[in-house]
């Protein structure tokens, strides 16, 4: 097992990213690296509300309650700012939330 993921962009410009294990998105992700917008970076603004495809922790209770106002009916929909990656997944902005 790979001790690194990868973290990608479908539909941008932008290049994957390789991150250790358990890393934390919001401490490497910026305006240069990607397309996630970060306000807050505590999870209560959800301006980095994405789609996250890949095997990942599921929300813990603060981040799963913000999801219910901004995205209840959005399965991937997480935001950016909570998510420690733990396998390679693919991060998708504006996808209709």
């Amino acid at each position: 097992m790979s001790n690194f993921c990868k973290i990608s962009f479908p539909g941008t410009d932008y290049p994957p990213l390789t991150l250790q294990l358990y890393q934390n998105l919001s401490e490497h992700l910026t305006i240069q690296n990607s397309p996630v917008l970060f306000g807050c970076r505590t999870g209560i603004c959800g301006t980095c509300l994405v789609e996250v495809v890949g095997d990942i922790p599921p929300p813990k209770p603060d981040e799963q309650e913000m999801l219910e106002t901004l995205a209840a009916n959005h399965p991937h929909a997480r935001l950016a700012c909570q998510v420690d990656v733990t396998d390679n997944v693919e991060i998708r902005r504006n996808i209709g939330f």
